[in-house]
């Protein structure tokens, strides 16, 4: 009887564990459903790497290579100015004096100055030879004298370069100072802008990046505000070794053919250069991105469980087509999120649709 007993017992117990278990089986049913349910329905797309030259787009301002800034040597009053603005000259033309009054003066001291060192040199030579005067008074004076010769040399310069003459054929740009005021030493009157006809040139600054990628030589398309619809060939001919201190950028300047057109300082331009240097970029459709901002953004991918997402904030080169060109936080991904993007955070579970 008790054997009986225990059997039906077992029996019951049985009956109660696999209820148990098929009751659990249906709630886990119920929650992955639901789940299932609110599961947010993405599409994957490949990614792809490959080597690429980026057009780069700049603008600046037309120069010449030949502009100078001229001033005086000496300061002093300025007593005639010979040209105006916009005035074409030619090399070596008088464009304006100063009043000679005070450096005529400082000429002639300098000059009576030697002229006694002189006199003081032949007495001391005489006396030595006589014995009254030593070596050394006779070295003092001979020193002296020279001394004398050399600042007479020096106010004679100064005399030369109290003038103002054109170093090329050119065209004044800007008059910047007038007659009667005060010119100190270096102080800019002159802005002249050289005409040799193909020295035009356009410089601007780069960022470290696209410095890297950039070469002599370099090929690119300019245009001119001032001339809507033609384009000019232009040709990197300089790259800066070193970045601009106030800004952190690299000047580069661009050679520019007017090709029969005429160029002013100041034009406002903008060029496409095409680098010869190739850089190492990852493609992904632009779908693919989500909160972007300038050469920031971000991207998804979908984790090995195929449920969970994972965010990577990735740098953008450029946008090319229906592309965007990554170049920075892809490493390693072969395929990223392109639709559903916009409901994604890194908390989403999804589903894999095709």
């Amino acid at each position: 009887m008790k054997k009986i007993w225990y059997s039906f017992r077992f029996l019951i117990i049985t009956i109660a564990a696999f209820a148990v278990a098929r009751c659990n089986q249906k709630t886990e049913a119920k929650t992955a459903a639901a789940v299932s349910d609110n599961a947010i329905a993405v599409k994957l797309q490949p990614v792809t790497d490959t080597s690429f030259a980026p057009v780069l787009r700049y603008s600046g301002t037309i120069a010449s290579t030949t502009e100078a800034t001229l001033s005086f040597k000496t300061g002093g009053i300025i007593s005639r100015i010979y040209v105006k603005e916009g005035d074409h000259v030619v090399k070596g033309q008088l464009l304006a004096t100063l009043d000679l009054t005070e450096i005529n003066a400082q000429v002639q001291q300098a000059a009576q100055s030697a002229e006694k060192a002189q006199r003081d040199v032949t007495r001391a030579r005489n006396l030595y030879n006589d014995t009254v005067a030593t070596l050394e008074q006779l070295q003092n004076a001979t020193t002296q004298e020279q001394v004398a010769s050399e600042g007479l040399r020096i106010a004679r310069f100064n005399q030369q370069y109290a003038q103002i003459r054109a170093t090329e054929n050119g065209t004044i740009v800007k008059k910047i100072m007038n007659e009667g005021e005060m010119a100190a030493s270096g102080s800019p009157v002159f802005f002249v802008n050289g005409n040799a006809g193909s020295d035009w040139v356009m410089r601007f600054g780069v960022s470290d990046k696209d410095w890297a990628v950039l070469r002599k030589g370099n090929k690119g398309v300019v245009s001119l505000d001032a001339y809507p619809g033609k384009e000019f060939n232009g040709l990197v001919t300089q790259i800066a070794e070193g970045s601009d201190a106030a800004n952190g950028t690299y000047e580069i300047e661009v050679k520019v053919l007017p090709d029969g057109v005429r160029f002013a300082t100041g034009l406002f331009a903008t060029v496409q250069l095409q680098p010869s240097a190739l850089q190492q970029v990852t493609l992904v459709p632009i779908e693919a991105l989500a909160e972007a901002d300038g050469k920031t953004g971000f991207v998804y991918t979908v984790n090995s469980d195929q449920r969970t997402v994972q965010r990577h904030a990735v740098t953008i080169a450029f946008l090319e087509k229906n592309k965007a060109a990554i170049v920075r936080g892809l490493d390693g991904v072969q395929q990223v999120i392109t639709d559903g993007v916009g409901y994604l955070t890194e908390k989403s579970i999804v589903k894999v649709v095709k």
